[in-house]
Order: C-alpha cells, then sequence, then structure tokens
C-alpha cells in the first residue's frame, strides 16, 4: 500500500514540474549559465517547489513517516527533506553532467507518431544527449538520482534510511522522470519541433 501511494504521489508530482530548458539544437555543449539554470529551475521554480508541496502534503495527509506527526510542523519537516534530497539530486547531475558532457534537457521528438513520442520520452528517461549529438546513458542522472537518496538517509528518520527504501524512492525518481518527460513531449511541444529537436 505505501509504494503503491508513493508511485501515485511521484507521478502527480511530475505533472507540476517545470519543463526543462529546451535544447535549440540537440547535441550542442551547454554553457555554464544554461546549466545553471537547469539547476536552479529544476530545484526551486514554481513547478519543481509545487510538486514539493503535493509530497509533503500527500505525506502528512497519510502520516508517512509516522515519526514526522500529522501536523503542520510534521508537514514542514516532510517538505524540506523533499527539498533537500531534490537539491542534492540535480547538483549531482548538473556537476557530474558537466564533467561528462551530458545534456539534461529535454529534447522533443521529431516523430508525430504517439507510441514512437512515448518511446522517446522513455528513452530519455534513462538516456542523455552528450555535445557530440549522439544519445548515451546519462550516467550523470543515474548517480543524482541514486546518490541523493542514499546520502539522505543519513538526515531521514529511521522507518526511511534504510536500503530499501533508498531503493524505492531511487525508482520513483524515475517512474516521476518518464512521466514528467510524457507530459513535456505532449503537452509542452514546440510548434516547430524540428527547430527545437532536430535529433528523433
Amino acid at each position: 500500500m505505501l509504494r503503491q501511494s508513493l508511485i501515485i504521489v511521484s507521478l502527480l508530482s511530475s505533472l507540476m514540474l517545470p519543463p526543462f530548458a529546451r535544447a535549440e539544437e540537440a547535441g550542442q555543449p551547454l554553457s555554464t549559465a544554461i546549466r545553471v539554470r537547469w539547476f536552479a529551475k529544476a530545484t526551486v521554480g514554481p513547478g519543481s517547489l509545487s510538486a514539493g508541496l503535493v509530497s509533503a502534503g500527500w505525506g502528512t495527509a497519510r502520516n508517512r513517516p509516522r515519526e514526522y506527526g500529522p501536523h503542520w510542523e510534521g508537514f514542514g519537516k516532510r517538505y524540506g527533506t523533499w527539498l533537500s534530497t531534490n537539491a542534492a539530486s540535480n547538483a549531482l547531475e548538473a556537476g557530474l553532467g558537466a564533467a561528462w558532457g551530458e545534456d539534461p534537457r529535454y529534447v522533443h521528438s521529431v516523430d508525430n507518431r504517439f507510441w514512437n513520442r512515448i518511446g522517446h520520452a522513455g528513452r530519455l528517461t534513462f538516456m542523455a544527449y552528450r555535445a557530440n549529438g549522439t544519445m548515451a546513458p546519462a550516467y550523470a542522472r543515474y548517480s543524482g538520482m541514486a546518490g541523493s537518496n542514499f546520502l539522505s538517509n543519513t538526515w531521514r528518520v529511521p522507518s526511511e534510511n534504510t536500503v530499501g527504501s533508498a531503493l524505492t524512492r531511487t525508482a520513483l525518481g524515475f517512474a516521476g522522470k518518464f512521466a514528467a518527460n510524457v507530459f513535456e513531449e505532449f503537452f509542452k511541444r514546440s510548434k516547430k519541433p524540428q527547430e527545437s529537436a532536430p535529433h528523433p
């Protein structure tokens, strides 16, 4: 039941996440300024902060974890935990991505067929464009999502700071990323996809 609830919250929250900055041309190297803007928007942008409110609100309504309690103080603790974990994840992805040449932004598909667009959103959940225009595993994202969830075990309450809990949160993070990509692909799509994303 807890896992099902976490999945629902993750998927609902992902719909509120801000769209990643569109790549003007997939494969172009990102400047430090663009990467910093991506980090800021993904961490403290209105959509990201709203997603944290949804997550903390859901946890407070269900009193999970119980150590925080079903009150405003508990809500604040849940929100703080969510924000700090999200910030750590984005910082790791932005920093390692800069070193490894990964573009964290979502790039729209040039294919208008429904299932191909779903597949594209799925690929960019686990893959990222490189500076040379090729797509490769998003190692910085893997490190960010897994690393932040295991790191956050150091400040989480006992019922949430287990290896199993960190693995569950990491899996939910990728589920949320996929849902956010689908939302970005279908609802934030550029009117001229060929210009915004020349690579399939």
